[in-house]
C-alpha cells in the first residue's frame, strides 16, 4: 500500500513520511538556557544603558515593569512551593536509611561552609576597611528601620499567630515553621497520612512545573532585572559606596571560586570545574532573580539531573537549604556590613564582636527565608553588636545591585552541600555527574526510562498485532 500524501500549495504533494520542518519555537528552545539568559543579561544591560545616558523614560519604566511582573510571577506561588516543597522534604526522609545521619550530616556542611564564608568576609572587611574615608553627608540622611529585628522578634517571628496570614503576607519563615511541623506530624501518624503525603507531592509537582513555565520566560525577565538596576542605578549613586560593593563582590567571588572548589575537590572528590558548568544556568538565574526559593526548583532539577545526587535525598536537602542556607545574604554581606558601619560611625570592633557575627551568621540565617533582600538580618547582626541600625539606611539604596551576588553565592552553596553529603554516603552517581551537562528541559532520566519502556511495550503490541493480522 502507497503511503498516504497530503496536497500543499501549488498542486504539490507531500508523502506523510517525509520530514516536517522544525517549528520555530523549537528551534529557539534548541539554544541553550544559559545561552538565552546571558543574552537577556547583555540586552537588558545595553538597554538600561541606553534609558539612562540618552533619558529614554518609557523604556526605562517598561524595564521596571518587565522586571516587576517577572519577580511577581515568581512570588505568586512562593508559599506554596515553600509548605509543600518543606512537607514533602520531612515525608522523604522516611524513604532514606540513615535518614538522621544525613540530617546532621547536611546541617553539619551548612556551619562549616557559613563558618568559612563568614571568616573570609571579616577578613576581606579588616583588609580593606570598606567604611575609611565614607563621609556621611554624601550618603544623605539615614534612618533607622521600623522593624529593629531582635533576636526577641526573630524567635517570636517564626510562631505565626495565624496560619492564613503566614501565607497571605508570604512570611515565609513561618511557612517553613508550619510545614516542618505537618511534615513531621504526617510521618509520625504513619499509613493513615499516605493520601495527604500522596496529594501533597502532587501539588508540588504542580507547582513546580508551573514555576517552570516561569523559569522559562527568565532570560525576558532577566533583561528587565538588570536593565531596571543599571536604569536605577547610576555611578552617582555608587561612588560613595564603591569599596563596600567591591568588598561584597570580592567576598562572594571568593567563596565561590576558591572555598566551594576546594570543598568539592577535597570532599566532594569531583570536579569543580564540572560542577560551575553543570551549575551556572542556575547561578544566572539566581543572579538575576534575586531569589533562592524562586531559584530552588532549577537548583533542585540540577543537582538531581545534572550532577547525579540520589533523588530522595535531594528532596529534602535542596528546599531546605533553600530557605536556611545563606551564605551570601547572611554570612558575607552582614559581616562586611557591620564593619562598614563601625568605621563609618566611629565605633571599634573586638575580638568578642567579630565572634557575634560569626555566631549570627550561622545561627541567624534562617531570617533571611529565602526571599530577596538580607535587611532582616543586617538588623539583627548590628542590634547584636549594638551598632546604629541608621546604617542600613545608608545601605538601602545599593542593596538590589549587591542582592545579585549575594543570591547567587546561597545557591551555589545550595548546591554545593548536597553533593559532599552525597558522596559521603554513597548517594552520588559519578557516571551522571562527569556527562557532558544536558539541557535542564529534557526529560529526566526517570521520564526517559518511562518513555523507552513505553516504547519497547508499543513497539511489542504492534508485533503482536502484526503477527496475529498475519496469521
Amino acid at each position: 500500500m502507497p503511503p498516504r500524501s497530503s496536497a500543499l500549495p501549488g498542486g504539490r504533494v507531500r508523502a506523510h513520511s517525509e520530514p516536517i520542518k522544525e517549528p520555530q519555537v523549537k528551534r529557539l528552545k534548541s539554544i541553550p538556557f544559559s545561552v538565552q539568559l546571558f543574552a537577556g543579561l547583555f540586552l537588558g544591560v545595553a538597554l538600561g544603558w541606553v534609558a539612562r545616558n540618552w533619558a529614554v523614560t518609557w523604556l526605562g519604566e517598561s524595564l521596571t515593569t518587565i522586571g516587576s511582573l517577572f519577580v511577581q510571577l515568581l512570588f505568586l506561588v512562593v508559599p506554596v512551593l515553600v509548605f509543600t516543597a518543606i512537607v514533602a522534604a520531612v515525608g522523604n526522609l522516611r524513604n532514606l536509611a540513615n535518614a538522621g545521619r544525613l540530617v546532621m550530616k547536611t546541617l553539619g556542611w551548612f556551619m562549616i561552609t557559613s563558618l568559612v564564608a563568614v571568616a573570609v568576609a571579616i577578613g576581606l572587611g579588616l583588609a580593606m576597611n570598606p567604611g575609611k574615608g565614607v563621609d556621611l553627608s554624601s550618603l544623605g540622611a539615614a534612618e533607622a528601620p521600623e522593624s529593629q529585628g531582635s533576636w526577641i522578634d526573630f524567635i517570636t517571628g517564626v510562631l505565626p499567630t495565624n496560619v492564613m496570614t503566614a501565607f497571605s503576607e508570604v512570611n515565609v519563615l513561618q511557612i517553613v515553621f508550619l510545614a516542618i511541623v505537618v511534615g513531621a506530624a504526617a510521618v509520625k501518624v504513619g499509613e493513615k497520612a499516605e493520601a495527604f503525603l500522596k496529594f501533597n507531592t502532587s501539588l508540588l509537582e504542580i507547582t513546580q512545573k508551573a514555576l517552570w513555565w516561569v523559569i522559562r520566560l527568565a532570560p525576558i525577565g532577566t533583561a528587565g532585572l538588570i536593565g531596571r538596576a543599571v536604569y536605577s542605578y547610576g555611578w552617582d549613586l555608587l561612588a560613595p559606596l564603591a569599596k563596600f560593593s567591591a568588598a561584597i563582590y570580592i567576598g562572594c567571588f571568593i567563596v565561590l571560586l576558591v572555598i566551594y572548589p576546594l570543598v568539592l575537590r577535597l570532599f566532594g572528590r569531583v570536579s569543580p570545574i564540572m560542577w560551575l558548568r553543570k551549575a551556572w544556568p542556575a547561578l544566572q538565574f539566581a543572579f538575576a532573580s534575586r531569589s533562592s526559593v524562586g531559584t530552588m526548583p532549577l537548583a533542585q532539577r540540577t543537582v538531581t539531573d545534572r550532577m547525579g545526587v540520589d533523588r530522595n535525598y535531594a528532596a529534602f536537602a535542596s528546599p531546605f537549604a533553600a530557605t536556611t542556607k545563606m551564605d551570601g545574604c547572611a554570612a558575607i554581606y552582614p559581616a562586611i556590613a557591620a564593619i562598614f558601619v563601625a568605621e563609618v560611625f566611629g565605633l571599634n570592633l573586638g575580638v568578642g564582636d567579630y565572634l557575634l557575627i560569626a555566631f549570627v551568621s550561622v545561627v541567624g540565617s534562617a531570617a533571611t527565608a529565602g526571599l530577596t533582600g538580607a535587611i532582616v538580618m543586617l538588623t539583627l547582626t548590628l542590634s547584636t553588636l549594638g551598632l546604629p541600625l541608621e546604617g542600613v539606611g545608608l545601605l538601602l539604596a545599593i542593596d538590589p545591585i549587591l542582592d545579585m551576588i549575594r543570591t547567587a553565592t546561597n545557591v551555589a552553596g545550595q548546591m554545593v552541600v548536597p553533593v559532599v553529603v552525597a558522596r559521603s554516603e554513597k548517594l552520588l552517581d559519578d557516571e551522571v555527574f562527569n556527562a557532558p551537562p544536558q539541557p535542564l528541559d529534557e526529560p529526566t532520566a526517570v521520564e526517559s526510562d518511562v518513555e523507552e519502556e513505553s516504547a519497547e511495550d508499543s513497539g511489542r503490541e504492534k508485533d503482536l498485532v502484526g503477527a496475529s493480522s498475519g496469521s
